[in-house]
């Protein structure tokens, strides 16, 4: 079996020891006034200056603060987490964590215990702050947590000094959080304006919530695809905390909120996690009544998508929990509330700094008992895990590719994988049928992952076909299944397999070389992972002329899928001998395997001469972004051209579309948008019509198919009824109307019986059109709106649901209804240009791997 475990001393090397050598301990700790020159809650503090403050405390106390940086964000600004323990636990921090890793089977080795008489193993309990940057308060209470913690006058602090180690990040997103701070501080006066219409409550788009390149860093735990998260997983990893603790904002007008969480939980919380979610209110509780100040608990924040900051360190065995302060970035330094009460920034601080200290006390008076349980967790993981699989296939098929993107995937999960290392049959669940089949045929090379393993949970619920909901009323997407998010056929077997460390021989063709003074008449790569079109774009920018085949073709005895790129040595004279290496340092860089060969004359298909292999274009590409688009869908677009493909592309303003010079573009993408009326007015949208005709291509993407419906010269219509409006609608009439009345208790369930969030669904793809190029095996979209998209009469009709292809997830009953016989992705050509709409968001979260090859045949392959 593969292992990813960790070496003994890796945090040591990260420790940084130069803040804690600088000056002598002191007796009284330098509080957050005296360091800043003006009180907390006064004024937004900087991301730095947060740092600043902690540094000179650990100058302070060097015997009981320790620095952990590790590492710096995309705008160069400094990652760092603060250990604070007592002198006695900080002496032996090293020791405590490895410890902690080899207990529950992450880091192997014996326990040690350099000082038998020491106390025992203290829990790790972990906080984190501004993971939201526009959430800000929560840097500021970072400042007054680890002041209080470091008061001995403070009996609650002297008790979590004495058995627990505590970590504090005070600050997850900082290059979102100094968006948000340097605008507001240029915005207030003297004193803050409560008036929430004045100009420092109303933060200009994209807002500092995200992060550099617009993605929310808090759906991201699991799937990592931001830098900021990796980097903090890593670190994450090396510690494991038995709690977790997530500080947040909410719109101004609501109370705090914090523990016991919403249902649904996922049904593979333990007891003893849910427990612990009601010890954590009933602690802040007490805190907040003394104070006579307002929350509330179990409503709207639950525990079940994987990626949050609550849920992914509950998958992974700690106490995770959300604690929602009302305010945001509206709030400011004080703002007037809808029942005329103020808030200020000051009050919101306080609500986090005593939820931070009633958190932490309810470990420090119950230690063991954690380390207990937590112990416990790991133990049944990699024993007796949960689940009804107890291995995972995922068959190689040749694909390269998507298979080190998921593997990937797994490292930074630390979730250990292997190979089957020979042949067998056996018994599995097929999740492309979602049947159970016999005699699975199984290769050395596949990828078996066994469930015997610390992240056993964890892996479980990113592999469950289908998730267990026990409320439909969720805070996000409801399903999120890997096997379908890479689109890899994989197998879930209810029997062990242990997976072997050595990777067998591929049976399929990798990257050839020719003889010695042979050239290559041609390279060909086959287009059915990102690391082709990686290739691709490398090669475009470099000018290189590149093909593709529209039609499946075979040569030297393999063949090869439509979409497949041929570079050929005729159209490339110019870069004579440089030719070879350009191709092949290309392909190299990215990964993808590239064959050469020494004819153009194929076997069976089309040779390399033909109509039916047709040039690509090196496209200039624009993306509209601003105000009514939500910053992530745009992220996700400007980050996968600038960091995936590192092809560029153009960020245009919508409030400027009618200055664009139209000459200069040749595909635009449309993300998402709440309010395109805004940008294309009559006027824009003649000029953008006109530009597809004269060759442009419109890449439409979820709500902006929407507000093309209908539109003048736009063939997508929706549909005029369901497909069951005939049977049902005989029946509605003869229906009492006393029977549909609404509930007004009710309305939150009601409303969701038109929803899809986030569900899954199986698209039919015509695989022979451009945009369904190298998706051979079943697609999967995630559904996240109920379009009710009518098939194009004239175009394309290239994805599309029949009556029956509800995969996973919840999905509403009016909305499995709509999306019955729905168009999902077209293609309208108009004039000599062309509109492609994608009613689903295939680049969502930088996660759904299988999108990036449907988008990326729309920007690249479609003519």
């Amino acid at each position: 079996m593969k292992h990813f475990l960790l070496l003994a001393g890796l945090a040591v090397t990260s420790l940084s020891t130069s803040a804690q050598t600088t000056s002598p301990a002191s007796t009284t700790v330098l509080s957050p006034a005296q360091f800043l020159g003006y009180k907390v809650g006064e004024r937004y503090t900087p991301h730095h200056r947060v740092l600043a403050y902690a540094e000179q405390v650990a100058r302070q106390f060097p015997n009981r603060v320790k620095l952990l940086p590790y590492g710096t964000t995309h705008e160069g600004r400094q990652l760092m987490a603060v250990v604070v323990a007592s002198e006695a636990n900080l002496a032996r921090l090293e020791e405590i964590r490895t410890n902690n890793l080899k207990r529950i089977g992450m880091l192997e080795g014996p326990v040690v215990d350099s000082k038998p008489t020491s106390a025992a193993q203290p829990p790790i309990a972990w906080l984190s702050y501004n993971v939201h940057g526009n959430e800000a308060v929560s840097s500021e209470a970072f400042m007054d947590v680890l002041y209080q913690l470091m008061t001995p006058s403070d009996a609650v602090s002297r008790k979590i000094m004495n058995t627990t180690v505590v970590v504090l990040d005070p600050g997850l997103n900082p290059d979102g959080h100094d968006r948000y701070v340097n605008w507001y501080n240029q915005m207030m006066g003297r004193v803050g304006d409560p008036t929430p219409s004045a100009r420092e409550h109303n933060e200009p788009w994209p807002g500092g919530r995200y992060t550099h390149y617009l993605f929310d860093p808090n759906r991201d735990w699991a799937w990592q695809t931001q830098e900021i998260t990796q980097q903090r997983m890593a670190l994450y990893q090396q510690w494991m905390p038995q709690l977790h603790g997530d500080f947040h904002e909410m719109g101004y007008n609501s109370p705090y909120y914090f523990a016991p969480s919403a249902k649904p939980y996922h049904e593979d919380i333990t007891p003893y996690q849910r427990q612990f979610q009601q010890t954590i209110g009933q602690y802040c509780s007490r805190y907040f009544d003394k104070n006579g100040w307002l929350y509330y608990t179990r409503e709207r924040f639950d525990l079940f998508y994987p990626s949050y900051g609550d849920t992914y360190p509950t998958y992974n065995g700690a106490i995770g929990m959300t604690f929602e302060q009302g305010g945001n970035s509206r709030a400011g330094l004080t703002i007037e509330k809808e029942d005329g009460d103020t808030l200020t920034l000051r009050q919101r601080i306080d609500h986090h700094v005593a939820a931070s200290m009633a958190t932490l006390e309810s470990v420090a008076d119950r230690p063991a008992e954690i380390v207990k349980e937590f112990g416990a967790f790991f133990d049944k993981a990699r024993n007796t895990p949960v689940g009804t699989y107890k291995s995972y296939v995922i068959k190689s098929n040749g694909d390269a590719g998507r298979i080190k993107a998921l593997q990937q995937l797994l490292e930074r999960n630390k979730i250990s994988y292997g190979y089957a290392g020979k042949a067998l049959t056996t018994t599995g669940f097929n999740y492309t049928t979602q049947k159970n089949e016999k005699n699975v045929s199984i290769a050395a090379e596949d990828v078996v992952i066994s469930a015997y393993q610390p992240k056993s949970t964890l892996l479980k619920i990113l592999f469950e076909p289908n998730s267990s909901l026990e409320d439909s009323a969720t805070y996000d997407i409801t399903a999120w299944s890997l096997p379908y998010a890479f689109g890899l056929q994989t197998y879930g077997l209810t029997t062990r397999i242990t997976p072997s460390n050595t990777q067998p021989a591929s049976s399929s063709p990798a990257s050839k070389t020719l003889a010695a003074g042979n050239k290559a008449y041609a390279y060909i790569i086959k287009w059915q992972s990102l690391p082709a079109v990686q290739t691709l774009a490398s090669l475009l920018k470099q000018k290189v002329k590149v093909r593709a085949v529209e039609k499946p073709f075979e040569l030297d005895g393999q063949t090869y899928p439509s979409g497949t790129l041929v570079v050929t040595r005729a159209g490339n004279e110019r870069f004579g001998d440089r030719f070879d290496a350009l191709v092949t340092q290309a392909a190299t860089q990215s990964g993808a395997s590239f064959v050469p060969v020494q004819t153009g004359l194929v076997t069976k298909g089309s040779d390399f001469g033909s109509d039916f292999v047709t040039g690509l274009k090196s496209p200039r590409i624009g993306v509209i972004v601003g105000d009514g688009t939500p910053p992530p869908s745009a992220g996700e677009v400007w980050h996968f051209f600038d960091q995936e493909l590192n092809y560029p592309v153009t960020l245009i303003d919508g409030n400027t579309l009618g200055n664009v010079e139209w000459n200069k573009l040749d595909v635009l993408v449309l993300p998402t948008n709440y309010n395109y009326g805004r940008f294309l007015n009559d006027k824009t949208l003649a000029s953008l019509r006109e530009w597809v005709r004269a060759g442009g291509k419109l890449i439409a993407m979820e709500r902006a198919t929407s507000f093309l419906v209908g539109k003048e010269g736009f063939e997508l219509k929706e549909k005029e009824r369901s497909a069951d409006a005939g049977k049902s609608g005989d029946k509605e009439k003869k229906a009492n109307p006393a029977d549909s009345l609404k509930i007004y208790i009710d309305r939150e369930r009601t409303a969701i019986s038109d929803e899809t969030p986030g569900s899954i669904y199986r698209v039919n793809i015509d695989t022979t059109h451009p945009l369904g190029f190298g998706l051979t095996g079943p697609y999967y979209t995630l559904v996240q709106n109920a379009y009710n998209f009518d098939f194009l009469k004239e175009g394309w009709n290239v994805g599309y649901l029949k009556t029956d292809n509800y995969v996973a997830g919840f999905s509403g009953k009016n909305a499995k209804d709509k999306l019955r016989n729905t168009l999902l992705m077209g293609v309208q050509n108009l004039g000599r240009g062309s509109i492609v709409y994608l009613a689903d968001d295939p680049l969502f979260r930088g996660f759904w791997y299988n999108g990036k090859m449907l988008f990326s045949n729309a920007v690249f392959m479609v003519p």
